[in-house]
This record gives structure tokens, sequence and C-alpha cells, in this order.
């Protein structure tokens, strides 16, 4: 398969630049809704937790954007990837190329938007005074497991889509039921320790607790948790490859 993507290596190129342009073609700000997306979720959770529930977290909005922005990451990547192989049901009829350059892509542009917009959280971190530690070292590793654990997903749900079509909406309920049990707009510590096991079993929890770590708190992150998630995510992208190559078969006739 890597011999293949290096032979297609141009292909991959274009496929990604097209995934940022298409998203934004056609659009007057174009990649500045990058910034602006996220900039609007965060003042509408920074409006309703403060004040009307009564969030007491010092320099919340910095909080909040340092959760959102991976978060944003991680649906955008899930909804485009599931998505892929049928919208690319035409070239995929016409022209042989590896499949698997359709989920990559997707994948890789969304890593491409997170790091354009991820200068929005150094703002913030500047703006409200928190600053900077050598442990934003650790930010490149987090950010590699997200896009690892991404790739593992989209290659399975993408294949999974071609034969299935209501996967896409199954794996969208599972997304939101995930939102409020990962801690993008609250602490894990305001979970009772009964309930802790969930985030043990939830990569993004511990991706967003690491970004947290690093970035608001400025402290070492969970490492040994990461590196066990790291591997995880290596297995899940082994696995997610495996089921891919397995179902592609198929894609020509059922698309």
């Amino acid at each position: 398969m890597i011999y293949k993507l290096y032979e297609y290596r141009q292909l991959l190129k274009s496929n990604v630049r097209k995934e940022i342009r298409g998203k934004y073609k056609g659009s007057f700000l174009g990649v500045l809704w990058s910034f602006v997306n996220p900039l609007l979720m965060t003042l509408i959770y920074a409006i309703v937790f403060p004040f009307i529930l009564k969030n007491s977290q010092e320099h919340y909005v910095t909080y909040l954007v340092i959760g959102i922005l991976p978060w944003n990451f991680f649906t955008t990547v899930i909804a485009q990837g599931t998505t892929t192989i049928l919208c690319n049901a035409g070239i995929i009829k016409k022209v042989y190329f590896p499949r698997e350059i359709l989920p990559i892509s997707v994948a890789t542009s969304g890593l491409i938007n997170f790091i354009i917009s991820f200068p929005i959280i150094l703002i913030f971190l500047l703006v409200s005074g928190i600053g900077f530690s050598y442990y934003i070292l650790f930010v490149p590793l987090i950010i590699l497991t997200e896009y690892i654990f991404l790739l593992g997903i989209i290659f399975i749900t993408s294949a999974i889509e071609v034969y299935i079509r209501d996967a896409e909406y199954i794996i969208n309920f599972f997304i939101n039921m995930l939102f409020y049990a990962t801690p993008v707009l609250y602490s894990a510590d305001l979970f009772p320790k009964k309930m802790s096991w969930i985030f043990k079993f939830n990569p993004m929890a511990t991706i967003i607790e690491s970004f947290r770590d690093v970035l608001f708190y400025k402290s070492m992150p969970p490492i040994k948790m990461l590196l066990i998630v790291l591997f995880m995510c290596i297995v899940l992208l082994l696995i997610g490859i495996k089921i891919f190559q397995k179902l592609e078969r198929g894609f020509a006739e059922e698309v």
C-alpha cells in the first residue's frame, strides 16, 4: 500500500488540495472559516456555561478553545471521511487509483485545516496571560495521535458506508453521544470517580486532556496514557486498512 501511495503521490497531493479548496469553494471568507467557525462555537458555549450553568473555570474561553478545535477536527474528518467513497463514485467507476487515497486525503486536509486554525489557541493563551511553556513541544505528538486515530476510523466507516448507507446517520448519532462523554466543555475532574472509566475507553478524552495539560495548565501530559492511546490508534489504523482493502473489491459495483 505504501508503494502504491508513493507511486500515486501526485494524485494524493492534488486530492488533498481539492479537499481543502472544495470545502470553501464559493465562500466569501474562504479558509478564514477555519478561524470563524470555532470562534463562533466558543462564543456560544462561553455564554451558556459560565453565566447560565454557573461554570467557575478561570479563563474559561481559552479553556473552551483548546477543547473545541481538536473536537472540530475530529467531527469534520469523520463526517467527510465516512462519505468520501460515495462522493467520489464517478471517479472510482472510471479510473483506477489506490482507493486509500480518498480517506487519507480527507484526514490530511482536516489536519492542515486544524494546523491553520491552531494559532487561535496561541492567541487566546497570550491574551489571557497564560502564556506558553516548553511542554508545548508535546503538541505534535498529540496531533499525530489524533490524526492516526481519525485515519483508522474513516478507513472503516468509509468502506462500510458503501454497503450500508444508513451507517452515516448511525455514526453521527454516536458522535453526538460521544461529545457529552468527552471533556470538551468541562473538566474530567467533574465526573465522579466511579464513572472515570468512561474516559479510559475514550481516546478523544485523553487527547483533549493532553492538549489542555500542555497548553492551559503548562504541565506534563499523561504521557503513559497518551502512548497507550497512540499504540491503540496504530492498531486501529492497521485493522482499518485491512477492512478497507477487504471491502474495496466491491466498491465499483456498489457505488
